[in-house]
Formats: structure tokens, sequence, C-alpha cells
């Protein structure tokens, strides 16, 4: 081919290329990417699925002023989670007010974790309004923790940590899970950095460092 038609040639494909580009994309085009695009109602849905129990508010008629005031002096203190049932933001200090607590910090991808957090969902119900039970995705995906959430049934109040600020906060090692045990003025009575083997385990745990008995 004589070199003039050639560079004709590769004129012509490069002028359809730049038509093809900046031809206007019509509402199908659209459609399609908000598909693909991860969305806030497919959150809403998997939130829907998984059926959480609504995130702890403070034990207001239990906490005057100063108690209060020293709670979020504690070492959640100015620590703001997003609780996995409302997709909401949660000031877990406030939140835990007035009442013994056990945070169980935990990720989807934790084979450990997929064990015990049955067995906490079980405690919890035995220990009714004794002791808040929390769990922390210290993980940023939230989609992943609401689905493994889901397939092990458990259904406790959790928050989604990605920073994994609890975890620094309570000084814990990099490992999971951990459960950090608060005394009801929001100081550390303990972080148990190993699994519970049942439901007696942690009754008896929390008991011996919370006196809290279930």
């Amino acid at each position: 081919m004589p070199v003039a038609a050639r560079l004709g040639l590769a004129g012509l494909i490069i002028v359809v290329a730049l038509a093809v580009a900046l031809w206007p994309r019509d509402s199908n085009d659209s459609a399609h990417e908000q598909r693909v695009r991860p969305t806030s109602q497919a959150t809403g849905q998997l939130r829907d699925e998984a059926g959480l129990a609504p995130c702890p508010r403070p034990a207001a008629d239990t906490v005057d002023a100063g108690a209060r005031a020293a709670i979020t002096a504690g070492a959640l203190a100015a620590i703001t989670a997003t609780c996995l049932a409302d997709g909401q933001p949660l000031d877990l200090a406030v939140a835990l007010a007035g009442r013994p607590a056990l945070l169980n910090l935990w990720a989807y991808w934790c084979g450990p974790c997929a064990q015990e957090l049955p067995y906490l969902q079980q405690y919890a119900q035995r220990a009714g309004n004794a002791i808040t039970v929390l769990t922390v995705h210290s993980d940023p995906d939230e989609a992943k923790a609401l689905s493994r959430l889901t397939g092990l049934g458990v259904t406790l109040p959790g928050v989604l940590d990605p920073s994994a600020a609890v975890r620094t906060a309570v000084g814990a090692p990099s490992v999971l899970p951990i459960s950090v045990l608060l005394r009801a003025d929001g100081s550390v009575a303990e972080v148990v950095v190993r699994s519970f083997t049942g439901v007696d385990d942690i009754t008896d745990t929390v008991a011996a460092r919370l006196g809290v008995r279930a």
C-alpha cells in the first residue's frame, strides 16, 4: 500500500476513535454504570438481611453529669464507629455509658472469630440487660461483615471500626479475636487476647473481671 494511502487510513482510524470517545452516552449507558457501581441500596439490603439488633444507647437514667463526663474521657473517648444496623455514626464512649460492656473485636476473614461469635450471642441472651455485648468489626469491608453475620445467624449489635481505633485505644495486639471488658465507668477491666471456648467460659471470665453474673 502506498505511503500516502497508509497515512490516510491511519488518519481515518484516529478520527473514528475520537468520534466514539466523544459520542454522547444515552440513558442505557448510565443505567449500566449505576448497576455495576456499589450502591447504598445494596448495603441497605444487606442490613435488612442481617437483622442486627440496634446499637446501644447510654443508660441515661443511671448516669449523672459528673459520671458521664468521666466515662466520655475514658479509653474510648472521641472514637466514632458506624453502627452496622443502620449505618449511623456512634460515639462509643457515650453509647456504652453506665453499664458494663464486652466489646468483641473480629473480622469477616477470621476463622476463630466465626466460632466465637455464636457463643457471644448465647451469652448476651443469658445476661440480658446486665451487660452490653457489642461486636466491633475491625476491617473496612462493611458488606462482608454483614454477610458473615447473616451466615452465622448472629444478630448482636455491632459497629464498623475500619481503622481498628478501638484496638489501638486499649493497647491490644494486632490479632483477632480480642474481647475488651469495660467497667460501667468506661475504664478497661481486661483485654482478653484469646478465643472464648464456650458460653460458660465467657460467663466465668466476665464474672471474675466485672462481677456480672449471668
